[in-house]
């Protein structure tokens, strides 16, 4: 029982070794083949990503329509309309939505944990295609927007800045019932280990 216990205690182990060591760090690992503030911008856009992606995985299956009001989103409408801005909005700096998206009605489609996520991913993946294809050249064309003028540059300043209110919504919403985020426990988790780890050179 001892033994089966130790290889249980090693496998969790290792699993959480490996996400941890895994976590996105484009400010440390940097941003292969975007430079410039296509880069930073990117930086961002991964972090977003790696949140987004992470904080959907630790909600449970029947918390995906939980809403804190009948007349706000639920999770799974957070996560959707995230997810039609990535494929939607970018096409203001040159890449079109992926074929057959219609963003009309997007958020509703479907409240399934795992197609959500694959959607989130997959989102992404589109956002990140269509910084590194942008040309810096491009950034300060002007376009209509809102009523007045914008450029590419805010535009791509704009998506980052949508995405990062969500995730703030949704981050509210996980505390709401009960659910820490998991870069928060990662923190909780090494803060612990460092208080309890014995002191250097003592036994």
């Amino acid at each position: 029982m001892k033994r089966t216990l130790a290889v249980v205690f090693l496998f969790v182990f290792s699993i959480v070794a490996i996400s941890t060591s895994a976590q996105v760090n484009p400010y440390k690992d940097g941003t292969p083949g975007v430079t410039g503030y296509r880069s930073e911008v990117l930086a961002e856009v991964m972090i977003q990503e790696d949140k987004f992606t992470r904080l959907a995985e630790a909600i449970p299956a029947e918390k995906y329509t939980w809403r804190p009001a009948p007349d706000v989103r639920s999770f799974a409408e957070v996560f959707l309309h995230v997810c039609a801005a990535n494929y939607n909005l970018y096409k203001l700096v040159g890449t079109p939505p992926p074929a057959g998206f219609d963003v009309k009605g997007f958020e509703k489609s479907t409240t399934d944990k795992t197609k959500i996520i694959a959607t989130l991913k997959d989102s992404f993946a589109h956002a990140k295609r269509a910084i590194t294809a942008m040309p810096d050249a491009d950034l300060d064309k002007s376009l209509d927007w809102f009523g007045g003028k914008n450029t590419e540059r805010g535009i791509l300043l704009f998506i980052v800045r949508h995405a990062a209110e969500h995730l703030g919504q949704s981050i509210a919403y996980a505390r709401v019932i009960g659910i820490i985020p998991p870069w928060t426990e990662d923190m909780q988790k090494k803060a612990a280990e460092k208080k309890d780890a014995p002191a250097k050179g003592k036994p």
